[in-house]
């Protein structure tokens, strides 16, 4: 199956200091890891950051830019681990999205969300919007955290594993059955051709 194996780019969109993204996203990846179909590049935003200005023409730009770009080209599938930030996702997110376009086409991306009440479905509902922009497939299932301070304990896990586990594999599965079409298509003929 390594012939066949999918790079899925897991990316941590929040940057603030005291975040819960890595937690959530260390979770994740260990749900991912499980899979033998399936090999995991995590990009976390606050280490690998994308500039702030579109189009800027300072030096900077390119080695930033270089850190990030070709892994997002290697990937065929995107998983976003986000937040919701006053009923949207983070603005280092959008960044990323904005600088890159044919990097997400014709791929699908998951979600894992997490927040208070809402557990982030508000930013996932706005990235579908945007991903969608960019010709990327989104995926309908996705793992949400609600009230997500209470939900993991000191060892980075969740309390209470089943639900989410369970949501993480049936996310995961059709996540790898869209990479796996998407890939074969593009294989046959070129997206928009």
């Amino acid at each position: 199956m390594s012939e066949n194996r999918l790079q899925v780019a897991v990316i941590i969109g929040s940057t603030r200091e005291g975040r819960v993204g890595p937690t959530v996203a260390n979770w994740f990846v260990q749900q991912a890891g499980q899979r033998d179909d399936m090999a995991i590049d995590v990009i976390d935003l606050a280490e690998t950051p994308v500039p702030a200005v579109l189009h800027s023409p300072a030096p900077e730009t390119g080695e930033l830019l270089a850190a990030v770009t070709p892994r997002l080209e290697a990937a065929d599938a995107f998983v976003v681990v986000t937040p919701e930030y006053n009923k949207s996702f983070p603005g280092g997110l959008k960044n990323l999205i904005d600088w890159h376009f044919t990097q997400w086409t014709a791929k699908p991306v998951g979600f894992v969300s997490y927040g208070g009440m809402s557990g982030g479905l508000r930013a996932v509902e706005q990235l579908r919007l945007v991903f969608g922009e960019m010709h990327a497939t989104t995926i309908r299932d996705t793992v949400s955290f609600h009230g997500i301070w209470d939900l993991f304990g000191p060892d980075g896990l969740p309390k209470d594993p089943t639900g989410c586990d369970a949501a993480a594999k049936t996310m995961l599965d059709q996540l790898a059955w869209w990479a796996h079409a998407l890939r074969n298509a593009k294989a046959v003929r070129a997206f928009g051709a």
